[in-house]
């Protein structure tokens, strides 16, 4: 059995785990929220995402899935930015706060800020 498998509160399908990792499912539900409050259109979404998608295949990124979520974030940030529902200095912060959240957890378990 995987380790993701072992993990509480993963959403699931017939087929498994719908996310990977926690934080992933959290991720969605963000994109999900800042677009129902009217941050971007899912259009606004698509297109920001296939243009982070190509310009890391152009500069070399593999195209296997294996990065996905790190272009979804980039994603999702940038327009968290670009709109003002966040600021460079508010996710570097929150970045730092969960990489040292990170090291103080045991392996295994959620990191919580």
């Amino acid at each position: 059995m995987s380790a993701c498998m072992d993990l509480p509160g993963i959403p699931r399908d017939a087929d498994g785990p719908v996310f990977a990792e926690p934080w992933q499912a959290q991720a969605f539900a963000m994109a999900v929220l800042l677009h129902a409050r009217g941050v971007f259109t899912w259009p606004e979404w698509a297109e920001r995402l296939s243009a982070a998608i190509r310009a890391a295949q152009a500069a070399g990124d593999p195209d296997d899935g294996s990065t996905d979520w790190r272009h979804w974030m980039d994603c999702l940030e940038s327009l968290a930015v670009d709109r003002g529902a966040a600021s460079v200095d508010d996710l570097a912060g929150r970045r730092i706060a969960w990489e040292a959240a990170a090291r103080r957890m045991p392996h295994g378990r959620p990191v919580v800020l």
